[in-house]
This record gives C-alpha cells, sequence and structure tokens, in this order.
C-alpha cells in the first residue's frame, strides 16, 4: 500500500481522510477507493497510481484526460434529463491546480469522483448488457466529435497500427529468436495468409475514405459502468488510451471481447465459439446511436472491424511466442501461442459467418 493519506492532502478535496482500499482488476495502474469525512459525511474517490513505464507521456495523458472530461461534462449539462456528475468522471485537481501530482517517490498520481450506484462487470451478464455497453460507447464516441483542436495526444503511439503489428510478426518469423516456428507453423501459415487485410483500416484513414474520430481503444465490457438501479450503461471509464483512431478499432475490440464463449487463453478450441447473437447485441446497441453520426464506409466495415482486432492481438500473442515471451505475462508453457490460437479460432469463425454478420449490420443501419 501507498501512503494515500498523504498523497489525497496534495488533492483539492474538502474532507478528513478515513480510509483506503485497493479497487478494481486492472493491471496497468494502481487503483484505489479513498474515503474522507467532510460537513455532509463520508465521500469516495478514485485514486490511481499511473504507470508511467507504460505511459511515458503522464502530462499528456493526463491533458487529454481534462480536456475529454471537461468536454463531455459541458455537452451532457447542455442536453435535458443528462447527469454530468454519474455519466462522466469528474476530475479533482491538485491544490496547485494540476491534473497529477508526483510523489516522493516519483509516483504518478491522478483522482476522480467515485461514481456511487453503478458497478462494472468483468463479462457480459447478457445480451442486454452487450446492447448497453455497445450504446454507451456509441455514445462517449458521439459526445467526443466535436472536441476542438489540437487532437489529442498519442498515449501509445501506433498502437492500432495493425500493418505495422504485421510486419513485426514477419521480422519475428525470420529470426526465430527462442527457436519456436515449428511448434508455430499452422499459426504462422494462418496469419501470413490474412497479411493484406491488415492495411484495410490504415490505408482509409491515410486517403480520408475513413474520418479520424476520439477513439477509447480499450472497448472491453469492465470499461463501462452499469447504473445498479436500471442495468442502463452509464459511463466510459479507463481513458487512459483515449486518442485519435477508427471507431472501426473500438467496435471491434467490442466483438473481439464480448462475443466469444472461452478464456483467452483456452487450450480445447472446441470450447471456442463465435457468438453471433451477441454480436446482433452489440451492432444494434452501437447503432442505435451510431447511425447518427457514423459514415456509410464506417457502417460498412463493422463486421470487419471484428475480424480485423481479433485477428490484430492473434498475431501480437504469436510475434510474442516467437521472440520468447518478451511482452506479456506468460503462467504457463506455450502461453501466448494458446493465446494465438484461440484468437485465430474466431477469427475463422467469424469469416464463416460473415455474410450473417454483414447481413446484421445492414438490418440495424436501416432500424
Amino acid at each position: 500500500m501507498h501512503d494515500l493519506k498523504s498523497i489525497s492532502s496534495a488533492f483539492a478535496i474538502d474532507g478528513d481522510f478515513l480510509a483506503a482500499v485497493p479497487f478494481g482488476s486492472g493491471h496497468i495502474n494502481d487503483t484505489y477507493q479513498v474515503v474522507v469525512e467532510n460537513t455532509t459525511g463520508p465521500a469516495k474517490f478514485i485514486f490511481q497510481r499511473i504507470n508511467h513505464n507504460v505511459f511515458r507521456n503522464v502530462a499528456g495523458l493526463m491533458d487529454n484526460f481534462r480536456r475529454v472530461t471537461g468536454h463531455l461534462q459541458d455537452k451532457l449539462a447542455s442536453l435535458p434529463g443528462r447527469d454530468p456528475s454519474r455519466e462522466t468522471l469528474s476530475m479533482v485537481p491538485t491544490l496547485a491546480g494540476d491534473t497529477f501530482h508526483v510523489d516522493g517517490g516519483g509516483n504518478h498520481w491522478r483522482a476522480y469522483v467515485f461514481v456511487d450506484d453503478a458497478c462494472t462487470y468483468n463479462e457480459v451478464r447478457s445480451a442486454e448488457h452487450a446492447f448497453q455497453a455497445a450504446r454507451t460507447f456509441a455514445e462517449f464516441q458521439k459526445l467526443l466529435m466535436d472536441l476542438p483542436h489540437p487532437p489529442l495526444v498519442e498515449t501509445i503511439p501506433d498502437f492500432h497500427h495493425t500493418p505495422k503489428r504485421f510486419a513485426k510478426l514477419t521480422a519475428a518469423i525470420q529470426a526465430d529468436a527462442a527457436g519456436r516456428s515449428a511448434q508455430a507453423e499452422p499459426e504462422i501459415g494462418f496469419a501470413l495468409a490474412r497479411g493484406e487485410q491488415t492495411n484495410v483500416v490504415v490505408d482509409l484513414l491515410a486517403s480520408g475514405g475513413l474520418p479520424w474520430r476520439v477513439t477509447h481503444n480499450d472497448t472491453k465490457i469492465n470499461n463501462v459502468l452499469i447504473d445498479n438501479a436500471d442495468g442502463r450503461g452509464l459511463c466510459v471509464i479507463d481513458l487512459d488510451t483515449v486518442m485519435p483512431g477508427s471507431i472501426l478499432y473500438d467496435f471491434g475490440d467490442q466483438v473481439r471481447t464480448t462475443t466469444g464463449t472461452a478464456a483467452e487463453d483456452e487450450e480445447d478450441l472446441g470450447k471456442v465459439t463465435f457468438q453471433i447473437d451477441m454480436f446482433e447485441q452489440l451492432v444494434k446497441g452501437y447503432l442505435s446511436v451510431g447511425r447518427e453520426f457514423l459514415t456509410p464506409a464506417e457502417i460498412g466495415l463493422l463486421a470487419f472491424a471484428g475480424r480485423l482486432i481479433t485477428f490484430e492481438i492473434g498475431i501480437r500473442f504469436l510475434t510474442d511466442y516467437l521472440e520468447g515471451d518478451v511482452y506479456f505475462k506468460v503462467h504457463k508453457p506455450n502461453h501466448n501461442l494458446y493465446r494465438a490460437r484461440t484468437q485465430f479460432e474466431m477469427v475463422r469463425q467469424m469469416e464463416s459467418q460473415a455474410e450473417r454478420m454483414e447481413a446484421i449490420v445492414a438490418a440495424a443501419a436501416q432500424a
């Protein structure tokens, strides 16, 4: 535990420190719920130690955080029936007016108000849950369409630059630094046969065929707060990777993380199933808002986006396996190879149902 009492004293919080406990299931930052006592009773806040080894430009990241949350609060305040205090994060500045605090050990800290009567889930609980998560991410993107210039900082450069991910894979195959290519011949063959598709979104962004948007880039289910009272998607959280990109990255990652039946590292591929009905709920939820602002080109590539981003994470796992497990943490032999196989099996099944996926998108776009 860090000294949260001392750290909290650096922020503009009215009240006396009562307690701090670890919070959430994130793997990058250290997160705590801090409780203070003020004149109206206990008040809760979230404190996070930002992992500055992953996010090297903390000042840029936190300027993104400030601009995005401030814009969302202003937009929500102008809309009847909306609640900015619950539908976006509310950042707490330091006493010096900064967006983050650096403690004596060089750790970077931020704070924001805890949103009560809502929670996150690590797995999709129902079709309605998937619908609400997709709708909430679409609403997030819609509200940020008119974020004033300049563009946001790239907190992780080339995060979804799939051609560069593929180029790294081909280099790893050629180098075979860990002597593992023979064990991964089927996976290597699968990946190399699909290399051309990695350029689609990047090339269209470069040519103007797709618009640049403010995107979240980590759209798994546990980055949406769900209202306890009515099950409605309430608020998008974990804003560290919010930066310029394509909405296809965001929707594709929702498909990847929501539609499968098995764990990411499942060894028995017979347990891996792409759930087309869950895909349909994501499409309906996303387009219930997205049809108002998405271009025809974006809508036309929504089904493809699921395959692309699932393939992307698959080649990242395969690359790491071939390089000797230097990036992703592993907990058993061939762990990254199992991860790659699971992703590629999902891609296979999406490819086999591509026509049906396209029909689902077309129907939802016209609803």
